[in-house]
C-alpha cells in the first residue's frame, strides 16, 4: 500500500495521511485500493480495501465517511453519524478520525499547532467557491494563525478545464482570483484548484500552508481521476488525535 504522509510541522500525535490508488484488491476500472462505496465497485471489494487501510495505518476507530456533495456542512465527529451530509469534519478528541474522498477535487487536512483540533475537507471548485474552507476554518474555533494547512492530491492547472461561469463566480468573491486562471481552448479556462485554496486560506488568516502539487489527472499510475476516466475509485485522505505525548505546543 503507497501512502502519502503530509510533510508539516504538526505535533507528533496529529496522524494524517492520503491514499493513492496501489494496494487494494478492487478490479477494473476501480484498480485496486477504491475507498469509494458509491461508484459502482463490488462492496465486498470496497469493506475490504477500507479493511486493509485500517489495518495499515492502525486506526483507533472507522472513519467518518461522509456523504460529499460539494456543499460547505461540517460534520462534527463528536455527534454526527456515519454517511452524514457534509464536505468537511471535524474532530476535538483523539481516536476519531476525519476523512474525505476524491479523485479529482482537492482534500484539504487541517490542525491547530497545539495538535487539539483537526479537520478534512473536500474541496471541488464548488465547496471553494461556496466557502468551505472558511466555514470548516471558522467551526474549528481556533485562531487561523494557529492553524496549519496541508493541501493532497488533486487535478492540476494543466488539466482542469472549465467553463466562464466558473471563473465568474470566484471573482464575484474577489477580482484577485483571477490569477488562479488561465485561458484554455475556445472559451474554457484552466483553473488552478491549489491556487484558488490558498488564496482562500490566506485571506481566513491561514499563513502555514504546505502541500500541493499532485496532479490526478496526469498520474494515472498513482491516482483515481474521475476527469481523466469517469467511472473510477477515490482516495482518501484522513486526520485524527493520537494519545498526547510531550509537550503540547510547538513554536
Amino acid at each position: 500500500m503507497q501512502l502519502i504522509r503530509p510533510d508539516w510541522p504538526a505535533p507528533p500525535w496529529v496522524q494524517a495521511c492520503c491514499t493513492t490508488r496501489l494496494g487494494g484488491v478492487s478490479t477494473g476500472v476501480w484498480a485496486s485500493l477504491n475507498l469509494g462505496d458509491h461508484v459502482g465497485d463490488e462492496p465486498g471489494r470496497v469493506a475490504l480495501n477500507r479493511a486493509r487501510l485500517s489495518a495499515a495505518l492502525n486506526l483507533p476507530a472507522e472513519p467518518l465517511w461522509l456523504k460529499q456533495v460539494h456543499g460547505c456542512a461540517v460534520a462534527e465527529l463528536a455527534t454526527a453519524d456515519l454517511g452524514c451530509t457534509a464536505d468537511a469534519a471535524i474532530a476535538r478528541q483523539s481516536g476519531a478520525v476525519c476523512a474525505v474522498l476524491t479523485a479529482d477535487c482537492l482534500p484539504l487536512l487541517l490542525c491547530d499547532r497545539r495538535g487539539r483540533r483537526v479537520a478534512a475537507v473536500h474541496a471541488g471548485w464548488r465547496g471553494l467557491a461556496a466557502g468551505v474552507i472558511e466555514d470548516t476554518i471558522s467551526a474549528l474555533g481556533e485562531s487561523p494563525l494557529d492553524i496549519l494547512a496541508w493541501l493532497g492530491p488533486a487535478i492540476g492547472p494543466a488539466s482542469f478545464a472549465v467553463g466562464p461561469e466558473v471563473r465568474a463566480a470566484f471573482l464575484a468573491t474577489d477580482p484577485a482570483d483571477g490569477c488562479a486562471f488561465h485561458a484554455g481552448p475556445g472559451d474554457c479556462w484552466l483553473a488552478d484548484l491549489f491556487a484558488l485554496a490558498r488564496a482562500r486560506l490566506a485571506r481566513a488568516g491561514v499563513t502555514r500552508v504546505f502541500g500541493g502539487g499532485d496532479c490526478t489527472y496526469a498520474d494515472p499510475e498513482r491516482f483515481f481521476s474521475f476527469r481523466r476516466d469517469g467511472v473510477t475509485g477515490r482516495m482518501a485522505s484522513l486526520i485524527w488525535l493520537g494519545p498526547p505525548t510531550g509537550s503540547s505546543f510547538f513554536a
